[in-house]
């Protein structure tokens, strides 16, 4: 990003790093966990991925772990856990994953809802879609912040 360039809500972002995108759910072991990872793997290279919840479980879905293995080899036990929004930088844009378990209070508006469905008890059908429309978001931003640097 280059100095006084805006990010997709008009605020001013630091030219020398990537923006911090934060992917939140009540508790972080789902949906926020598998936006993570698939940020992580396709758009390292224009954002900072995170997730957080204003709640923490003890591990992460394990149907999710099981599913995103088989789908992109991606151990995400690895190299994640739920934690809180406190754990987490301060990111840049904040994205909701779908209040259908509750909406988090995050301390300030999110920049955007995703509007998802939480496939937890769900069959790996419900999963995988579910995986595929995060997969579709995260590859948008990844464009969107793309075109924004350019300008």
């Amino acid at each position: 990003m280059r100095e006084g360039k805006t990010d997709t809500v008009g605020r001013k972002l630091n030219c020398e790093e990537k923006p911090k995108v934060a992917f939140i759910c009540v508790h972080n072991s789902c949906r926020s966990q598998i936006a993570e990872a698939l940020g992580k793997k396709l758009a390292s290279d224009v954002f900072e991925s995170y997730s957080a919840g204003t709640e923490t479980k003890p591990q992460i879905n394990q149907d999710a772990v099981r599913i995103m293995k088989q789908l992109y080899g991606i151990d995400m036990e690895q190299t994640q856990y739920s934690k809180l929004i406190s754990d987490i930088p301060e990111p840049d844009i904040a994205i909701s994953m779908g209040c259908n378990v509750g909406c988090p209070f995050i301390g300030r508006p999110f920049d955007d809802n995703w509007g998802l469905d939480d496939p937890t008890g769900q069959s790996d059908a419900v999963f995988e879609e579910t995986i595929r429309k995060i997969e579709e978001n995260v590859l948008d931003l990844k464009n969107k912040l793309s075109r924004e640097e350019k300008r």
